[in-house]
């Protein structure tokens, strides 16, 4: 298919018609007068006389050809219309300091439950292309790290502040949910979902998270839950008299009943993450579970196409030129 990138160029070629006409009407007339029609019987228009009009046919072509070429015709290679996934997503980050327990590995090397979450979610963030994603932490209470964006290199930066001890410490799973209602609740998306992971039991806040899940059951919002950590006793960095790390293991229980409960209420579904694959499954298993079809149009290329029709318009412009000055150059 053939486009013109400026078609209101095209309706100069009106005026070549006329110009045409009237260079006609310029050169018409005898330039000899005879006092009788006698002298002329007999004589034959020679080839040159017959193609006396050939330089204004050639001129109008050419002027054609150009007014053509500006208008830039174009053929389209490629019209891209893609099916983008969208989704409003609000990631709950539980920063409260039983996240510090080193009970992940990575290779032989150990790794923080906090640190391993900021860097799954991270890759989760990556691979998600026109999706809304905000960012909520909590501890004692919860508050929005940045609300729902597109800019992910922001989202990058702002989730590189999140750090454990910025919030006193506690957990308040259902202010979590909650303040990722707040954010979701004007959202026009078909999908909306709040992924909240959490290592401990909801102690602080005035909202159970059961109350905050039929909230967002109501709101059409779904949650998935993931409670981190290995289940028994896990190793904790403590500081000796000396200021050396020293680990402890301790005790830290996960409300694993409560987390299914909010999951189901929402339609959404529970995890649990006792090590550093697991956790990069699930939130891979989420990643593929939450698409919704969003039409949009892409870019379309072109192939100029100008050339074709400049290139021939200037010849033939030039072999007017040369003819008119030459074999059918008038005298007066």
């Amino acid at each position: 298919m053939v486009v013109f990138k400026d078609p209101w160029i095209l309706w100069f070629i009106l005026l070549v018609p006329l110009g045409a006409l009237l260079s006609s009407i310029r050169r018409t007339g005898a330039d000899f007068k005879f006092s009788s029609e006698e002298f002329l019987v007999g004589i034959k228009p020679t080839l040159r006389q017959r193609l006396s009009r050939l330089p204004i046919l050639l001129r109008a072509v050419g002027l054609t050809l150009i007014i053509i070429a500006l208008a830039r015709p174009q053929t389209v290679l490629s019209h891209t219309k893609t099916i983008s996934e969208g989704v409003d997503i609000v990631i709950d980050l539980d920063t409260s300091t039983s996240m510090l327990a080193e009970d992940f590995k990575i290779g032989n090397q150990r790794i923080n439950r906090f640190d391993l979450t900021k860097e799954v979610v991270k890759d989760f963030i990556k691979k998600r292309e026109d999706d809304r994603i905000a960012l909520v932490a909590f501890a004692a209470r919860a508050y929005t790290v940045c609300p729902l964006s597109t800019d992910y290199s922001w989202l990058y930066d702002n989730l590189d502040r999140v750090r454990v001890g910025m919030i006193e410490d506690a957990t308040a799973i259902g202010s979590a949910i909650a303040s990722s209602l707040n954010r979701l609740r004007t959202s026009k998306t078909k999908s909306k979902i709040i992924i909240l992971l959490t290592d401990g039991i909801n102690n602080a806040g005035n909202i159970s998270p059961v109350v905050a899940a039929e909230a967002a059951k109501a709101l059409k919002v779904k949650i998935y839950t993931i409670g981190v950590g290995s289940k028994g006793l896990v190793p904790y960095p403590m500081k000796d008299v000396y200021g050396r790390t020293v680990y402890q293991n301790i005790p830290i229980e996960i409300d694993e009943e409560t987390l299914k409960r909010v999951a189901d209420e929402t339609g959404g579904k529970y995890y649990r993450a006792s090590d550093a694959e697991t956790l990069w499954k699930i939130y891979d298993d989420i990643n593929k579970l939450e698409k919704s079809n969003i039409e949009r149009y892409g870019y379309m290329e072109y192939n100029e196409l100008f050339y074709k029709f400049l290139i021939p318009g200037l010849i033939i412009l030039a072999l007017e030129i040369l003819l008119s000055n030459t074999i059918f150059l008038k005298v007066p």
